[in-house]
């Protein structure tokens, strides 16, 4: 395995390591049930997106099966 010559300085790691963080998701509301979800994706809870039924959502005894 290779091995530097040199230590990396403290700031060069930190200038590395700057987007390692991770931000929280942001999330909109259902326009139909008022649920929190992802934006621009079909609610998981009742199938609609944007007003619109789009899918049927399982309840949770299908899910369980």
């Amino acid at each position: 395995m290779a091995h530097p010559k040199r230590q990396h300085s403290k700031q060069r790691s930190r200038k590395r390591r700057t987007h390692d963080n991770l931000d929280t998701p942001q999330l909109g509301q259902c326009s139909h049930c008022s649920k929190p979800i992802l934006p621009h994706r079909v609610c998981p809870f009742c199938g609609y997106y944007k007003g619109q039924p789009v899918m049927e959502a399982e309840t949770q005894e299908e899910k369980k099966k």
